[in-house]
């Protein structure tokens, strides 16, 4: 299988340069991180991808059995590694891609040396001694009303999720961007993600991590920043002057800055 074909695998920025790998998060595409593409490419080498159902992957390639868990994602992390020959890569995730960030280094670690966790959660539902953000009866309230009617889930639950009310039209690209992703693929994709549990995981983590979270936002609150900081030893957790889920939209001059700020002291 053409693997950059599968996942519509985009390269720009510095060939010489270290590889820095943007992986989107549920509902969204390579084309969320247009915003931070241009703060990277002189210094760095930026791979892009559509995980499978999304932009423009090759939707042929998808399976409900592999995609039914984040291992599976992760695996097409690794193989778009794989077929780049990419070493020593930074990921940066955004929202579930972080965690799927985190199973890829476990998988290869050869191929990643460095994590970025844009608003990230192990865990969407709250649990003793650890809180979500959600019940599980929300979770099952998110999922069957997705599954019901995607396009006006993604209607009332894109302003939301995105905040910012004083501009709409981030709430807008964001619905957009939902009602583009296959509905059949969104569902699969939102049941792994809203029922993952990756707290377990983070203890695995050993490689130089910054995790940026906002100063409010319903899918990932600042208690789940604290936990993934607390749980990756030696990451640094820094707190954007930003709302809502998704900075790099909302915030990019800041998110940028902290990105980038990371990446220099790895050198």
């Amino acid at each position: 299988m053409d693997i950059e074909r599968r996942n519509n695998v985009t390269v720009t920025g510095n060939r010489q340069g270290r590889a820095v790998v943007l992986a989107h998060g549920f509902g969204c595409d390579q084309n969320m991180w247009r915003l931070t593409v241009p703060a990277l490419v002189e210094d760095y080498r930026v791979v892009l991808f559509d995980y499978v159902g999304a932009g423009r992957s090759n939707t042929a390639a998808f399976s409900e059995d592999r995609y039914a868990s984040l291992d599976g994602y992760a695996q097409d992390v690794v193989e778009v590694c794989e077929a780049l020959d990419l070493r020593d890569a930074v990921f940066v995730g955004h929202s579930v891609s972080a965690m799927i960030g985190v199973l890829a280094a476990q998988t290869a670690p050869e191929r990643l040396g460095a994590l970025v966790m844009v608003a990230p959660s192990p865990r969407y539902i709250d649990d003793e001694g650890y809180r979500g953000g959600f019940s599980a009866q929300d979770i099952d309230e998110l999922l069957a009303s997705l599954e019901s009617n995607y396009l006006g889930w993604s209607a009332a639950m894109a302003p939301v999720i995105m905040g910012n009310a004083d501009r709409p039209e981030l709430g807008v690209e964001l619905r957009n961007s939902f009602c583009a992703t296959d509905p059949d693929m969104a569902r699969v994709f939102a049941r792994t993600t809203f029922l993952s549990d990756s707290r377990d995981d983070l203890k695995t983590v050993t490689v130089p991590t910054l995790i940026l979270e906002c100063t409010q936002d319903v899918i990932a609150p600042r208690e789940v920043g604290a936990f993934v900081h607390q749980a990756i030893p030696g990451s640094k957790l820094v707190t954007l002057d930003a709302t809502g889920h998704c900075p790099h939209l909302s915030a990019p001059e800041a998110t940028n800055e902290a990105i980038t700020d990371f990446l220099a002291r790895l050198r």
